[in-house]
């Protein structure tokens, strides 16, 4: 199939005609209003330093529904000895900004470059993103960021610079929203890590019904 070239309308092609790898258009900006309307259709932009944007949407997808987040017995362990604190929405920029130190760090290579940074902290500061922070010794230590819509979260990134700080992080996420009534953890893409904490793959077809669940609240955003 054709990958999609994006103009400046907000506007994007169907999700069904992404390529098999999700693939589905190039071009466009990183607006608020573009990325919202990319999230609440399943899509999201993913690209190196240099590319054009590239807007993705993979199916099947792979997703954590929040209250079947799997704890280890030696996670229990080690939440119980309390030596880390988790908070939310207390560094934003800290988390995201760790996030792509850290992956630049390694020669991992990132999609978060400064376009990006900058954009998903707009959003953050609009009320569409949200983070965890691991502390310990009042230290940042670890932490995930993602997109808030409706009651759906999209995960996009975590970093950890002592273990179990991004598990942890994610556990305690995944606690709070499933007490706050949201529907799923949208991880993009496969990882055994994700998979060991209660990821798993669901067809198109679901995601979407569980996607348009989620963002009734929000279908009115300009």
């Amino acid at each position: 199939m054709p990958i999609f070239k994006l103009t400046k309308e907000i506007i994007f092609p169907n999700p069904e005609f992404s390529e098999e790898d999700g693939l589905l258009a190039i071009g466009g900006d990183l607006t608020l209003e573009r990325l919202i309307t990319a999230y609440c259709n399943g899509i999201f932009p993913w690209y190196s330093k240099g590319e054009p944007i590239l807007w993705w949407c993979p199916k099947p997808r792979f997703i954590i529904i929040p209250e079947e987040v799997k704890i280890s017995k030696s996670m229990k362990k080690i939440i119980e000895k309390g030596e880390f604190k988790v908070t939310f929405n207390n560094d934003f920029e800290g988390v995201i900004s760790n996030c792509k130190f850290i992956r630049e760090t390694n020669n991992e290579g990132t999609w978060i470059n400064d376009d990006i940074k900058n954009a998903y902290i707009n959003l953050f500061n609009h009320g569409y993103a949200m983070s965890a922070e691991t502390y310990l010794d009042e230290e940042l230590v670890g932490g995930l960021y993602g997109v808030k819509i409706g009651k759906c979260f999209f995960g996009e990134s975590m970093f950890s610079k002592v273990s179990n700080a991004s598990k942890i992080a994610l556990i305690k996420l995944a606690e709070k929203l499933n007490n706050e009534g949201f529907i799923f953890i949208d991880c993009q893409m496969h990882t055994n890590h994700l998979e060991s904490m209660g990821g798993k793959f669901v067809e198109w077809n679901v995601f979407k019904d569980l996607l348009n669940i989620g963002i009734e609240p929000e279908k009115d955003i300009k």
